[in-house]
């Protein structure tokens, strides 16, 4: 079976393509202004399984997500905590807790990770192209896209654009020829009433311009939002990529302005499939840090543990909203209790004495064959996760039924069934059978490590500062990551 995929694009559900062998997917990635939320990461976890379904399929996927490290909201937090004195400063605190979080949650690597900050070349390149090509005008050391002159600009979100209201704050709108125009360079720094909207007011404010700036041809300035996805996917991919994945609250301005002013630097279609992840909702709206109904990443690991938390986004298509409670993530604990009770069982059924050559458990056979097959089915249906999960815990349910009925089981039947279950459970799914198993009881060394970090906080209360630091450093080689707080030091398993 093709895999099918809704283009947001088309508004329709279409078969994929691909170029060739290879598959060419960006995902927008996080502006690291603050500690990733569980929303944040429903859309890595869904470009994750996007990844690992189509290198399942054969498919070389060149995956990007670009980090954007220079924003206003960025700007905003000089100062503040212990987050430093500079906006790289700021950023790069995030950046740090962001791939923190990624591992964790047990995701793939994509291919490079960029950075808005690393591509000021390359941005302003694209901005002097569209200049030159008559799409995009100066005003006041800024410079703008021009979205009368893309005939296509709203084809993405279906928007007219004499129906469009304003883009940019109310300094930006007095400078530009249409409304609907967008900044794809500002002059200056961030303003102080700019990053007052982004601080904390208890916070004293920001009394003088701030964040980083960069000289260009049109006077030292900052990047725009927009055009940075553009350059960087442009720069590490191609002109033209297959997929382009993102949250659909971006559809409109964001991704429809990639659009135009890649196609209008280009001549050619910029993305080929627009993929985008519904929001997670708790209480009846998305989580967001605007409105601090979020739950962090860091957080939920420690609460859940990362295969909870892959189960629960894997109750819901990426398309669908999610809804995020105790009763969500209770089912999500459940079901990946039955999946790793069974997979456990199997393997201790399938080791012991009892296990036989010659007997057969043909319900688990079929039920085991019949899974691959199914599995592709769901995937290929718009990576259908939630129908290809179902087929997972019915081969659990068929593991249990063979243990409970047989006095002696089939061997071949339980083999199949756990290669079943790290291929699709753990390859495609990125759950993790079978580590709860390996390296010894985590509890004890749990044990171990409170026991090197306490002798740690005690070097350090003694001025030992070097041997501390030597400690620490000891842990992170045996991939123990501790971090210092307030509070005391915590720790994680990497």
């Amino acid at each position: 079976m093709t895999l099918s995929v809704t283009n947001t694009l088309t508004g329709e559900r279409e078969d994929f393509e691909a170029r060739g062998d290879d598959v060419l997917l960006y995902v927008c990635g996080l502006t690291v202004s603050d500690d990733a939320h569980l929303g944040h990461a429903r859309l890595w976890m869904h470009a994750d399984i996007m990844h690992r379904w189509l290198a399942y399929e054969g498919y070389d996927v060149h995956h990007v997500e670009n980090f954007t490290d220079v924003n206003e909201k960025i700007a905003a937090r000089i100062g503040e905590d212990d987050l430093g004195d500079d906006e790289a400063d700021v950023a790069e605190h995030f950046v740090g807790d962001v791939i923190r979080d990624m591992r964790g949650l047990n995701l793939m690597r994509a291919e490079v990770y960029p950075r808005v900050s690393e591509h000021l070349p390359e941005i302003i390149d694209l901005i002097e192209t569209l200049v030159e090509r008559g799409h995009a005008y100066e005003s006041n050391g800024s410079v703008y896209f021009d979205v009368s002159t893309f005939d296509d600009y709203g084809k993405l979100s279906n928007q007219q654009v004499e129906e469009l209201e304003a883009q940019g704050n109310e300094s930006e709108r007095s400078e530009k020829r249409n409304p609907a125009d967008f900044a794809l360079w500002k002059a200056g720094a961030v303003a102080p009433e700019t990053a007052a909207e982004h601080r904390d007011p208890d916070l004293e404010p920001l009394t003088e311009p701030c964040g980083q700036t960069w000289e260009s041809p049109w006077g030292e300035g900052r990047p725009g939002w927009h055009i940075e996805c553009s350059a960087m996917s442009m720069t590490h991919l191609d002109d033209t990529i297959d997929i382009h994945v993102g949250g659909r609250d971006l559809v409109f301005p964001h991704h429809e302005n990639e659009i135009a002013q890649s196609e209008a630097a280009t001549g050619e279609q910029f993305a080929r499939y627009w993929l985008h992840v519904g929001l997670l909702q708790t209480e009846g709206d998305k989580m967001s840090s605007s409105l601090g109904n979020f739950f962090t990443v860091t957080d939920a690991l420690d609460e859940f543990g990362v295969d909870v938390i892959r189960t629960f986004y894997l109750s819901t298509a990426y398309g669908s909203e999610q809804t995020f409670s105790e009763k969500t993530v209770s089912e999500a604990e459940e079901r990946w209790n039955r999946l790793e009770r069974a997979y456990e069982a199997a393997i201790d059924a399938c080791d012991s004495p009892d296990a036989r050559t010659k007997v057969e458990a043909a319900g688990l056979r079929e039920t085991t064959a019949e899974l691959y097959e199914n599995v592709r089915a769901a995937m290929n249906d718009d990576f259908n996760v939630r129908e290809a999960m179902a087929e997972l815990l019915g081969l659990a349910r068929a593991v249990n039924k063979h243990l409970d009925e047989a006095d002696e089981y089939d061997y071949r039947a339980l083999r199949e069934a756990i290669e079943a279950f790290e291929a699709i459970g753990g390859e495609v799914f990125g759950l993790s059978f079978g580590d709860s198993g390996e390296g010894g009881d985590v509890s004890v060394a749990e044990d171990l490590v409170q026991l090197v970090l306490d002798v740690r906080e005690a070097e350090r209360e003694a001025g030992n500062y070097d041997r501390a630091d030597a400690l620490r450093d000891d842990l992170a080689a045996l991939g123990v990551e501790v971090e210092d707080s307030g509070d005391g030091a915590t720790f994680r398993f990497e």
